[in-house]
């Protein structure tokens, strides 16, 4: 629920208080001790536990054997949520995970309305490089890597970031820059669109004809077809020099690799400290 929290058509809506829980792939443990309903509608469910399997709901293209589906709208009538409803109102309140709060709701046009002062930041020397850490997370410790990446970033560096990666170190204490936060999160996969009209913006600002003059940097997650559809239309922008990780695709053949690599110089990661000289020395 955390970019729901950004989106200002859901400021109406004085339940809407908080978001619960981390990235995807702990729901197992962490949909337990939320202890109400849950409606997915997104692919990322994970095989529900018998202990929370009844208060699991699904709707519009995601389902799952033996769990409740809402159906979609019959007639233009909105969906029926009435049975989430009364099975909320009979759960047990949700545990406390964790306290604190997190700063977000940096799609394009709160971006482009700090846009001066970020431009101001650049040219004075404030803001050195941005880096898009946009993508997937995922449960394997080779994920860890951004977690450190962003610790070890120097400190004149901004993450640009969207979708679930962010998990891996938005809660950090990274700072700001002049009252920029380090870490703009434009929101969840699909907002990843705001990062890239961010990009158009401030090549249109700074006056340049190619995105690629610009100090930006792409260290992207990717765990499945989302994120590889975002590096296809960054492609289609011709940006340049992506890099990909923690491991590049399995399913690229070694052709669609090599064109990759030698058009558009896709590369992979190795260690945080050699990746992070090679960005900044771009």
């Amino acid at each position: 629920m955390l970019p729901a929290n950004y989106y200002p058509a859901f400021k109406k809506y004085k339940h809407l208080i908080g978001n619960y829980g981390n990235a995807w792939w702990k729901q197992n443990q962490e949909f337990e001790s939320f202890n109400g309903p849950i409606l997915m509608t997104t692919n990322c469910i994970v095989t529900p536990k018998a202990s929370y399997k009844d208060r699991i709901y699904t709707t519009g293209v995601t389902g799952f054997p033996g769990v409740k589906h809402i159906e979609d709208k019959i007639n233009g009538k909105a969906k029926d949520f009435s049975q989430i409803i009364k099975q909320a109102k009979k759960c047990s309140a949700p545990k406390e995970l964790e306290k604190g709060e997190i700063v977000g709701g940096f799609a394009h046009n709160q971006v482009i309305a700090l846009a001066d002062k970020i431009v101001d930041a650049v040219k004075i020397g404030a803001i050195k490089r941005f880096f898009v850490m946009a993508g997937c997370d995922g449960r394997m410790k080779s994920r860890d890597y951004y977690t450190e990446f962003a610790e070890k970033l120097p400190k004149d560096a901004v993450i640009l970031t969207a979708g679930c990666a962010k998990y891996k170190y938005n809660k950090l204490d990274l700072g700001d820059i002049g009252g920029i936060p380090r870490v703009l999160d434009a929101g969840q996969c699909n907002d990843s669109y705001s990062l890239v009209v961010i990009a158009l913006k401030l090549k249109e600002v700074f006056g340049l004809d190619d995105i690629n003059e610009l100090p930006i940097s792409y260290n992207i997650a990717w765990y499945e077809q989302k994120a590889v559809i975002v590096l296809l239309a960054l492609l289609h922008l011709g940006v340049k020099n992506i890099h990909l990780g923690p491991t590049l695709p399995a399913f690229l053949s070694p052709n669609v690799v090599k064109v990759l690599v030698d058009s558009f110089g896709i590369g992979g990661i190795s260690n945080v400290d050699d990746d992070i000289n090679m960005f900044m020395g771009n």
